[in-house]
């Protein structure tokens, strides 16, 4: 994020020719300015989006650390509950299930405790679980999706209140140049630039997460579909 902001920096900035200007002209490093410096004139309403671009960093890190775990599982685990529930050991089979963490583990935990009911209310069952288990995976989420709306949303309202305020300035003062006026409102700007990265970045955060949620639906709908089909097979 302070990358982009850096870029947006160095466009509003670019390197003085002295050539061009004679040897008059300002040195290129008296009219750089520090990016915290700049972050500093957006004004009162930079507080609230430092607030939504810090909330944002943790949501995300914390939602992709969970989803990541959630999606891991063992390969032979599958195999394993095949082997124990073919061979009539369904307390081996569910003592597995239940010290293996994942979603897909506790899904399957309660299609192992549905043993012996009709297919249609296992399913039911472990449909269920599955629809718990994604709701707990896209805990939080609705956090970024609201600051990546309203975090431009802010921005805009810095400028404008920025522009109020400048061209108000402008009213009742006679003696203003043009370069006071182009100062005053690229500063006012920055708030919009901020509120539109901090917006963007979030929106991407959100829709990583949510394809990495779809990944490991797929796989609980897989694992769902081959417990399914372990039951039908004949026991030895």
């Amino acid at each position: 994020m302070l990358g982009l902001i850096t870029l947006l920096q160095d466009t509003l900035h670019p390197a003085t020719d002295s050539t061009a200007h004679g040897a008059g002209a300002v040195p290129a490093a008296a009219q750089q300015i520090h990016l915290i410096d700049m972050l500093m004139k957006g004004g009162v309403l930079m507080i609230p989006l430092g607030v939504l671009s810090l909330i944002a960093v943790y949501v995300f890190v914390e939602r992709a650390i969970t989803i990541s775990k959630a999606g891991k599982l063992p390969d032979n685990f599958m195999p394993m509950v095949r082997d124990q529930i073919t061979t009539g050991n369904m307390q081996s089979a569910r003592s597995l299930a239940k010290n293996t963490s994942g979603p897909i583990a506790r899904m399957i935990e309660k299609g192992i405790q549905r043993i012996g009911k009709p297919i249609d209310n296992i399913e039911k069952s472990m449909e269920n679980v599955g629809k718990l288990e994604i709701y707990r995976m896209e805990k939080n989420l609705v956090i970024l999706s609201i600051i990546a709306g309203i975090a431009p949303m802010f921005g805009f309202l810095g400028t404008i209140a920025g522009m109020i305020q400048t061209f108000f300035n402008i009213s009742i003062t006679s003696d203003i140049t043009l370069g006071t006026i182009a100062g005053g409102i690229y500063v006012k700007m920055i708030t919009s630039a901020s509120g539109l990265i901090i917006g963007i970045v979030a929106f991407i955060g959100y829709s990583f997460l949510n394809a990495q949620i779809d990944k490991v639906v797929n796989k609980m709908e897989g694992a769902s579909a081959e417990f399914i089909d372990i039951l039908q097979e004949p026991t030895r």
